[in-house]
């Protein structure tokens, strides 16, 4: 099954931010990377912004399915067993975007410094964000936080440090792995949840 030409060019642009950064990316350079004809991209996304957007949605398409999509029936009651899967997704979450989605977390960084300077860019961004914070919302309820929504944004910002860390930060030669990655989850959820 081909992949549909949207969704061609979408990732390629993605690709591209990742590999030359923002000052990259260009319509005829998005067409060589999904080798299409020129042209092929600017029919799809006209100006600068609906390429940055149309890369922007496409992340969060991918990492969506890939995180948010994987997560299971939150178990009622059972605040043990909500706990232990929400540190699962915590950990398999941030060890796919480390590694196997590496390309994407390096292109969701720089768009997002991109957002700081475009409004539409940042609206494009909190919107398609809101999502994760969602679903860290109802994880956390169902973990017994007595302020699920303050502890999603606590959660949230943690999860944002340790990507930025171990992709373009200090730590970006040594990112954690999956355990160290869940130790570090359940401590967290720890000192939210019990301190």
């Amino acid at each position: 099954m081909s992949v549909p030409r949207p969704t061609r060019i979408a990732d390629a642009a993605v690709a591209v931010i990742a590999e030359r950064g923002l000052r990259g990316l260009t319509h005829r350079a998005v067409d060589e990377a999904a080798g299409l004809p020129v042209g092929s991209t600017s029919n799809l996304a006209r100006t600068r912004s609906a390429l940055l957007e149309l890369a922007l949605v496409r992340i969060a398409e991918v990492e969506s399915a890939a995180v948010v999509g994987d997560v299971p029936d939150v178990p009622v009651g059972d605040r043990r067993a909500a706990r232990r899967m929400l540190i699962a997704v915590v950990a398999d979450g941030l060890e796919q975007a480390l590694t196997t989605g590496r390309t994407l977390t390096v292109a969701r960084i720089e768009l997002a410094l991109e957002a700081a300077r475009r409004p539409e860019l940042r609206s494009v961004y909190d919107r398609l964000g809101a999502g994760f914070l969602d679903v860290a919302v109802r994880l956390l309820r169902a973990c017994g936080s007595a302020g699920p929504t303050a502890d999603a944004r606590r959660l949230v910002r943690w999860c944002e440090g340790v990507l930025f860390n171990g992709t373009a930060g200090s730590g970006h030669a040594h990112p954690p792995g999956r355990a160290e990655l869940a130790a570090d989850a359940e401590r967290y959820l720890a000192a939210l949840l019990d301190g």
